[in-house]
């Protein structure tokens, strides 16, 4: 028995325990920084800790941005998104299928060794049956295990894995994009509740559009959300591009940065204005379903040039 001073071994192997640790620690990060913060701020000059501002201690350099949050931590931001990456459930059963593999080549080796040694134990010049018995015996137990990781890779390559509920990651906290992604995913929120309570309406009141609409519309928004998302991922390859480039090409990279956060802007609020439909529709009485359907057809029509226009620009 462990002691009370002492840790039992399964509490090492609580893999849960030690992901809520981490989790844990990951949300005092900004704390154990403005605490580091403070320890380098008193070894900083007077006019740096002061900005220049005249503010005392409490100024802050421009230089040394104290973070308010784990996303203002780039190392802290990637390795919470790697962490996210490796229990996603598409890696999970991609390490599943490559050590399945390995086991079954392994057993299928180990099986044809012992082969070999029965062979050669029954071919020698003395009959060896001592050989000849342990390698029938090996060759069944691996085999066995060749079989059953057979199997076993077999239903994993037939898996078939749910449809990912979790948010798609936000551009780090320093990008252009960052604001306007927040707001897409809001809107996202909304409109997926919109459109469930459009498809599903309570008991007694009637539909205030067709299921064929209802359908449509989600359909669009979730290729106009993906068109908006690549648009994002352009913005981030040149705001990388921009940071390496001379001094002198600078100025066209970030002009472009400004040109294609403009179009994400509009496309934000061709995205609102079907929330705003949606919205309208579900607010509708039975008198005025026809109204409410227009308005929702109207955005979903709109919205779907939109989500065609930026599909060809990437």
């Amino acid at each position: 028995m462990a002691g009370p001073g002492r840790r039992g071994y399964g509490e090492f192997r609580d893999f849960g325990d030690f992901k809520a640790r981490l989790e844990k620690h990951l949300e005092h990060l900004p704390d154990y920084a403005q605490r580091a913060y403070r320890q380098v701020e008193r070894y900083l000059p007077a006019e740096q800790r002061d900005g220049g501002s005249g503010q005392g201690s409490r100024g802050r350099r421009p230089g040394l941005p104290l973070p308010t949050s784990v996303e203002d931590v780039p190392m802290v931001a990637e390795l919470k998104s790697k962490w996210e990456r490796w229990n996603e459930p598409a890696a999970k059963l991609e390490r599943r299928k490559r050590r399945t593999s390995r086991a079954l080549t392994l057993w299928i080796v180990l099986t044809i060794l012992s082969g070999l040694a029965v062979v050669a134990g029954v071919t020698g010049a003395t009959m060896m049956s001592g050989l000849v018995l342990g390698g029938v015996a090996a060759a069944v137990v691996f085999g066995a295990l060749g079989v059953r990781a057979g199997l076993r890779l077999r239903t994993l390559n037939r898996t078939e894995l749910p449809a990912s509920t979790a948010p798609p990651p936000l551009p780090p906290s320093t990008s252009a994009a960052r604001a306007p992604m927040e707001r897409l995913a809001e809107s996202e929120a909304s409109l997926t509740e919109l459109l469930t309570q459009l498809a599903k309406p309570p008991a007694g009141v009637s539909a205030a559009v067709p299921e064929v609409s209802v359908e449509d519309a989600r359909a669009t928004a979730d290729e106009a959300a993906a068109a908006l998302r690549n648009l994002a991922a352009r913005i981030q390859a040149i705001e990388r591009a921009t940071e390496n480039a001379p001094a002198g090409e600078r100025g066209q990279l970030e002009a472009a940065v400004r040109g294609l956060g403009e179009q994400l802007d509009e496309g934000l609020e061709e995205y609102g204005s079907l929330v705003a439909a949606a919205g309208r529709a579900v607010a509708a009485s039975s008198g005025g379903v026809q109204p409410a359907k227009e308005a929702l057809t109207d955005a979903t029509d709109r919205l779907a040039g939109l989500a065609v226009a930026l599909r060809e620009l990437s």
